[in-house]
């Protein structure tokens, strides 16, 4: 009866510690994942300013630990425009369509960004280059298979993919004026897009330090004079007036700059 009872006892302790430690460990939230700095990208894939911010900005993210402090998603809708019975037109043609819908399969299909960007890196990469139509080649360099996504196009479930991406992008305040269009932390950058990194460090409050950030410049972010960045605007008098919009808010810039001084 006392070994009964040892025993009976043992087992209970163990279940009391079992369930206080697994209590104590679905509590615990790590910083990086409660504290990730919100970066979206809302792009179209035949945009060349949108392809070389991918392949020559965009990937510095993988090339530094910034990525481990970043929930980034990419939005390939851009300047797309909505018909009617839910069909739309892309700025740059129908090849711009397919394959805005092809890196909207690969997101959903690949939801890891591990998985889905060097995808996408590969394409863009092909535009960047001018040789888009050689797009199918990144399921043999990445060693992915074709049918799903190939599915996922014939099967509708790309455009409707597309048409939520759509709502998305359509409903972006402010609203954007071309692309790439990058918002950090619901902010957009306007045309100070390819400094990101620094935006991200500077949104940072988590507690994990990123050595990526000590690189970065501080002075990027703020009282820097950049040149206007060539986008794909949706029409010629919208660019006119992004244009001077951006030139306004320079110059107003460097106003507050030069009376602070």
């Amino acid at each position: 009866m006392a070994s009964n009872l040892v025993i009976t006892l043992s087992l209970i302790s163990c279940l009391f510690l079992f369930t206080s430690s697994s209590s104590s460990a679905s509590s615990i939230i790590l910083p990086s994942d409660s504290q990730k700095v919100s970066v979206g990208l809302y792009y179209e894939s035949l945009c060349p300013y949108s392809a070389n911010f991918i392949i020559n900005y965009l990937d510095k993210l993988f090339e530094t630990d910034l990525i481990s402090i970043v929930d980034l998603k990419l939005v390939p809708w851009g300047n797309a425009k909505l018909r009617g019975n839910n069909t739309f037109d892309c700025q740059h043609g129908p090849y711009e369509c397919l394959l805005n819908t092809v890196e909207a399969c690969a997101i959903d299909l690949w939801p890891d960004l591990s998985e889905h960007f060097p995808f996408i890196n590969c394409v863009e990469t092909l535009v960047y280059e001018h040789k888009y139509p050689q797009w199918e080649s990144c399921f043999e360099k990445l060693g992915l298979d074709p049918k799903p996504i190939s599915d996922c196009y014939s099967s509708g479930h790309g455009k409707e993919l597309e048409l939520q991406y759509a709502a998305e992008t359509n409903t972006l305040q402010p609203p954007h004026e071309y692309v790439p269009w990058v918002v950090v932390d619901g902010e957009p950058l306007y045309e100070d897009y390819e400094n990101f990194l620094s935006y991200i460090c500077e949104a940072y409050k988590g507690t994990a330090v990123s050595t990526a950030c000590s690189k970065v410049s501080v002075n990027t972010v703020s009282g820097k004079v950049k040149a206007i960045h060539p986008d794909c605007y949706e029409t010629r008098a919208l660019a006119l007036a992004a244009r001077i919009k951006s030139a306004i808010t320079r110059w107003m810039g460097q106003k507050n700059m030069v009376a602070l001084m």
